[in-house]
């Protein structure tokens, strides 16, 4: 039967078992022979995930030079050693080479996805091979190999179930699934959602329960594993914010220096002026309106951004991606292991007698039982715990885990289910293995997908004790009589059916998952176990949040950022969580991935609907990047948790990816530009408020350092028109610019900003860093210094009778002053005067002192000096110089007091 062409099945979940083997050219009892197994190897190729070119070190030094600004700096070096100004040149070198070098040395480690799947796909499956099993490497299997899967097992390839007994998979990595599937060898529908599709096993999933056999349907990129990949590697994030920013800012410098070169040039060439003077005033223009410090004090500051972050637990891949979690409005998260624990606790016990919460958390072994306020004693007799005792007795019969806790540490095999009901009885001192000895299970009737229920019958004397449980439904279906809450056996009415179904509505409302347990006693063993039961009650189980993560959504709503739920879990428990967690209220809207696919994505109206809802369940991974997509398309900055194999896509396509470093798989951690090191969701919060006073520093130094270039610019623009001496020399502009510039500039770029960050909105992408207002603050606070400079320089050779060089120093120190005091100015309108951000700011305080000393020591080193081209003012120049750059730091009090009076905002 191996002979002959293999028909690849299009829908094998959706095709009977027989159709499967018969397309795919198999016998199931004999597996493939060595031979075809070759030939099909050859045809299909290795068993593996393909690997995607790692990006080499050459390519990330290369993505350096893409900014504009570093741009604009080359062309002023090429300016500077096309007329001989090799010192200004080198100079401007050094200043790339260091910004360069930050950036590279820091965004060396890239994002290494395609790595980590690859490594996933690392496993030996056993496989039949004429008639013989055999232990083959995952890269060798072939679709048609029979493989026989047992607990524990990773899955080598996507498998058609052949024969499944209590088999149970663990996909949450690959669907978001919070709990084991049950699988078997019955097709389901052909439009099944992943997560339902019960008749499959997925390469990468895990085995928790039970044996099978299957057949390989897809191997390679032909997996859903492998289509994973293709979208990891299709889901190409753009540029950050910042990145936008800056770039839209360089092009904007790039405007002011060719319009204010070419004014100047053209008023000078009409006035006569010397031509070597002009070229000398192109270069000096060249050099002042760059700023050469912006993209060495972006980074630094950017760099400090991403290891404060690192002290908060959350470590960031790019620097880019600090100022991308400021402009953060939309988190879209998963549900389980990222809102969630990922692992099951008993917290409801519901019988006719009491509804009682259950105390102690996970695998916690003490705890009380709580009905209205009073801790029942279970070893007390009455009613309550009548019942309450006959519900935990059986949850904890009808079980295959175990658990063991005999040294002191706790350990469990099986489902997290059936290990949180085991906890429960050990929290009541009820052990399964005691109960055996007194009740002896003689028969077991395992998981029925198609019934949702399971049994096991225990012999009680010369009776038979049949355990029950499974879904609600159909157990509360399979009931003839109900426990009274008296002790007594009495018919289950229609009334009491709908009474406890709305029970168990209530309870999945709120988050949880339901189980029913019934019992009957019968005099044989055998025969159907699901007939004339008697229903106890109802256990409800929950996957608990996160701690914190409550306070953390709350916190993320005052700082207007919507919290997105998207999960590939049910809907009710998706929308419990949501409620539980605070994301939702009793009246939010759900979207199911099946309905978000029949959205038209043209149609307004729908789109409008989907950005307004914060709950979807049952989403694939391919509707998590159509989710991200529609809002980049709103211009919103998207952050996606996750850490999952099915969450990776979505990590890498969104602006920032958020992925849990001690929970999240592999893949989710290398796709991401953020990695959590402890899994909490509040970090995520203190993480965005570090990127908001990163990017208010950000604003904050351009600003500053913008308003610097600017009167620098003006300086040297009006003197050349009013024919004044040029009052600054190119490398007295460049010495300023990596001085009084970038000194203070870094200051403010380590500010800590204040508690008002996050009651604030984000900033938007498409927000320049310099809006019209602030533009027009820089112009004016230029104008200022430009005339204090200029009356300074003529001052100096006026009325001191100075000649060029003493008064050029006289003006080139008073812009170096004006510029260190006009850091003051720096502080928000309706700060206070003297204690504000600036002012609490140690780092402002050691960069001015430094640059002082720096200033005052260029005019007293030889060398530094003859390079500069100035020399030692004398007292009464030194007056001038003080006077005169303190005018700009009191004009901008004068403004606010102003501001003040009239109560602008």
């Amino acid at each position: 039967m191996n002979e002959g062409a293999v028909r690849l099945v299009e829908h094998p979940h959706a095709d009977s078992v027989e159709a499967v083997v018969s397309a795919l050219r198999v016998d199931a009892a004999v597996g493939l022979s060595v031979e075809e197994a070759a030939r099909r190897l050859a045809e299909f190729g290795p068993q593996e995930i393909r690997r995607h070119p790692v990006q080499p070190a050459w390519r990330i030094l290369l993505d350096q030079f893409r900014s504009l600004i570093i741009a604009l700096l080359g062309v002023a070096t090429a300016v500077a050693f096309l007329f001989g100004e090799h010192l200004e040149a080198w100079a401007i070198l050094v200043v790339i080479g260091v910004s360069v070098g930050i950036g590279f040395a820091t965004e060396r480690q890239a994002v290494r996805s395609m790595e980590a799947l690859f490594a996933l796909g690392r496993v030996t499956t056993r496989v039949r091979r004429g008639g013989r099993v055999e232990h083959v490497s995952a890269e060798s299997v072939v679709p048609g190999d029979v493989v026989l899967i047992e607990a524990g097992d990773i899955v080598s390839a996507d498998l058609r179930v052949i024969e499944a007994s209590k088999l149970q998979a663990d996909e949450s990595a690959l669907t978001g699934e919070s709990v084991p599937v049950e699988k078997r060898s019955v097709p389901v529908g052909v439009d099944a959602p992943l997560a339902e599709r019960a008749s499959m096993l997925y390469r990468g999933t895990a085995v928790t329960r039970g044996v099978g056999l299957g057949v390989v349907t897809a191997s390679g990129m032909l997996t859903e594993l492998g289509e994973i990949s293709a979208l990891v590697e299709e889901a190409t994030g753009g540029s950050s914010p910042l990145e936008i920013r800056l770039d839209k800012l360089g092009r904007a410098l790039i405007g002011i220096t060719l319009g204010v070169a070419a004014v100047v040039t053209t008023v000078g060439v009409l006035a006569d002026r010397d031509l070597f003077l002009m070229i000398e005033t192109g270069i000096a223009l060249a050099v002042a309106a760059v700023p050469e410090g912006l993209p060495v004090v972006a980074t630094i500051a950017l760099a400090r951004g991403v290891r404060r972050m690192a002290e908060r637990n959350a470590l960031l891949r790019r620097l880019s991606a600090v100022e991308t979690l400021g402009s953060t409005d939309v988190i879209l998260t998963d549900k389980t292991g990222t809102l969630t624990e990922n692992r099951m606790t008993v917290t409801r016990l519901v019988t006719n007698a009491c509804r009682a919460d259950v105390t102690g958390e996970a695998l916690e072994l003490s705890g009380e039982i709580v009905d209205d306020g009073r801790v029942l004693d279970m070893e007390e007799v009455s009613d309550r715990t009548r019942e309450i005792r006959r519900l935990i007795e059986l949850s904890v019969l009808c079980n295959d885990a175990t658990l063991d806790s005999t040294d002191g540490d706790v350990r469990v095999t099986g489902d997290p289910m059936e290990v949180a009901l085991l906890v429960l009885g050990a929290k009541v001192g009820m052990r399964r293995e005691s109960l055996l000895n007194r009740l002896p299970e003689v028969r077991e009737e395992a998981f029925d997908p198609e019934f949702k229920m399971m049994a096991t019958v225990h012999q009680t004397g010369d009776e038979f004790l049949v355990a029950v449980k499974g879904a609600p439904g159909t157990v509360i279906d399979a009931c003839t009589h109900e426990a009274d809450g008296y002790g007594a056996r009495v018919p289950l009415s229609a009334d009491e059916r709908t009474n406890w179904l709305e029970r168990n509505r209530v309870m999945a409302g709120e988050g949880m998952r339901v189980i029913a347990l019934a019992s009957t006693t019968r005099p044989a063993a055998e025969g159907n176990p699901y007939q004339g039961l008697e229903l106890i009650g109802l256990v409800g189980l929950k996957d608990p949040p996160r701690e914190g993560v409550r306070e953390a959504i709350e916190a993320c709503r005052r700082a207007h950022v919507d919290v997105v739920m998207a999960t590939g879990d049910q809907a009710a428990t998706a929308l419990g969580i949501a409620r539980v967690v605070g994301l939702a209220d009793h009246g939010e809207r759900i979207i199911t991935g099946p309905e978000l696919e029949s959205f038209a994505a043209d149609d307004p109206d729908a789109r409008a609907r989907v950005a307004a809802t914060r709950v979807f369940a049952r989403v694939t991974p391919k509707q998590k990047l159509d989710l991200i997509a529609l809002h980049q398309a709103a211009g919103r900055i998207v952050a996606m948790t996750g850490d999952g194999v099915n969450d990776a896509p979505a990590l890498k396509k969104a602006d920032i990816g958020v992925a849990m470093g001690r929970r999240g798989t592999q893949i989710a951690r290398e796709a991401a530009d953020m990695v959590l090191r402890d899994d909490a969701f509040g970090t995520i919060v203190e993480a965005i408020r570090e990127g908001r006073v990163i990017a208010g520093n950000v604003r904050r130094f351009v600003f500053y350092l913008l308003s610097c270039n600017v009167s620098e610019v003006m300086v040297v623009a009006l003197a050349t028109a009013l024919g004044m001496t040029l009052p600054l020399l190119p490398l007295q502009i460049l010495f300023l610019n990596l001085v009084t510039d970038v000194f203070p500039a870094l200051a403010l770029g380590m500010g800590r900003g204040d508690a008002a960050v996050m009651q604030q909105r984000p900033v938007g992408a498409a927000t320049p860093v310099i809006n019209r207002r602030a533009w027009a603050g820089i112009g004016a606070y230029g104008l200022v210094i430009t005339a204090v400079v200029l009356g300074a320089l003529w001052v100096a050779q006026t009325r001191l009778g100075m000649g060029d060089a003493e008064a050029v120093t006289i003006s080139f120190l008073t812009l170096a002053f004006a510029q260190l005091w006009h850091v003051f100015n720096m502080r928000d309108a309706d700060s206070h005067p003297i204690s504000n951000e600036i002012t609490r700011n140690p780092w402002i305080w050691g960069a001015l002192v430094l640059c002082a000393l720096l200033i005052v020591g260029s005019l007293y080193v030889g060398p530094v000096a003859a390079a500069l081209n100035v020399t030692q003012p004398s007292i009464v120049g030194w007056a001038v110089i003080i006077g005169a750059s303190a005018l700009p730091l009191g004009a901008g009090e004068a403004w606010r007091f102003g501001r003040a009076r009239r109560g602008t905002p």
